[in-house]
């Protein structure tokens, strides 16, 4: 299956809450599908949600070292601890800031064949859902950046974060 295009920082459909999956029907695997073949088109990708490329729904794919995962209608429903670390985004590549998120958290979801599944993960698998499952909320990890720690990845030096904002916001 072919790549779709990545929605860029600036798109309103970023700012938008996805709509639930109300059953996992053939249009919601392919979803599933085009959203795995996006995320494995370049290498260091480690997840991508569905308003991503332009679909309001609430799934999203990740691969954080251990394999691809599916998510349909996740729920945190318990988290705990905290971790500050960085966090980039497809929607704006070359980026990156400090984020902080739970460290651990309990997660409800549907998987491919339509069940609930209750998932636990913590440190960066953890960071890595929590970031997903803000995109289907319409946050993005820039809203979540602490104390204007935002910067180049190539060079490491400090970006205008006000600036990405405006741009983020339309």
């Amino acid at each position: 299956m072919n790549a779709k295009m990545i929605v860029p920082f600036g798109d309103p459909v970023l700012r938008k809450k996805s709509r639930p999956v109300e059953a996992v029907t053939g249009k919601v695997l392919g979803w599933l599908d085009q959203l795995g073949s996006t995320l494995y088109a370049e290498e260091g990708r480690a997840g991508l949600a569905a308003p991503q490329i332009g679909v309001l729904r609430r799934i999203f794919v990740m691969d954080c070292g251990d394999g691809l995962t599916e998510w349909i209608n996740p729920v945190i429903t318990e988290a705990s601890g905290q971790q500050e670390g960085p966090e980039a985004c497809l929607s704006y590549p070359g980026y990156a800031g400090i984020v902080r998120r739970a460290q651990k958290i309990t997660v409800e979801t549907l998987n491919r064949q339509g069940e609930k599944v209750t998932l636990e993960a913590e440190g960066y698998t953890a960071r890595c859902i929590q970031h997903e499952i803000d995109h289907l909320d319409g946050i993005l990890y820039i809203d979540r950046i602490v104390d204007d720690q935002f910067y180049n990845e190539r060079t490491g030096k400090k970006a205008d974060l006000l600036h990405v904002l405006r741009i983020a916001n339309g």
